[in-house]
């Protein structure tokens, strides 16, 4: 009786059966690497409701339009773990605000958000202490000036070595 003996380096069914497990186990375990990724992350959502923010816009826009009216600029200045603003009128004067609100973000993950009050630091100046990661960061001020709104301001800011670029 004669056996027979298989060739070395014969490509067989179950070698395509392995690659064929392999290419598609790549695919999906990336596949779900990436989705946990995703879903941990960032939401995606920008507005709770975007057609209410739809309609909105315009009056958000005319807002905008009489607050750069005013003439007013702003200061901010984060370094060494300080935050500092200071609103200045059109003449350069210190604008009197009775208190100042900040938004911190980063813009795609919400892992460190986080909202600061400044309390009243010198010459019309409001500071808190505050670390920042390095990185890009959308800052949200809300200064109480005695408006019929507060005066708003909304910067995406780079921040390097804890100090604000």
């Amino acid at each position: 009786m004669r056996t027979r003996s298989q060739p070395t380096g014969e490509f067989t069914g179950r070698h395509m059966l392995l690659i064929m497990l392999a290419f598609f186990g790549v695919i999906i375990g990336v596949n779900v690497v990436m989705a946990t990724l995703a879903s941990t992350s960032w939401t995606g959502f920008v507005v709770e409701n975007s057609y209410v923010a739809s309609q909105e816009f315009n009056t958000r826009a005319e807002q905008g339009r009489a607050q750069a009216a005013l003439g007013w600029t702003s200061s901010l200045t984060i370094a060494g773990g300080e935050i500092r603003y200071r609103l200045t009128d059109a003449a350069g004067k210190s604008v009197s605000l009775d208190g100042v609100a900040v938004q911190l973000r980063r813009p795609a993950y919400a892992a460190e958000d986080r909202s600061l009050m400044l309390t009243p630091s010198n010459d019309g100046e409001f500071a808190t202490l505050a670390t920042l990661g390095d990185g890009l960061w959308i800052i949200e001020v809300d200064a109480d000036a005695r408006l019929e709104r507060p005066y708003r301001e909304v910067r995406r800011i780079v921040i390097a070595h804890g100090v604000l670029q």
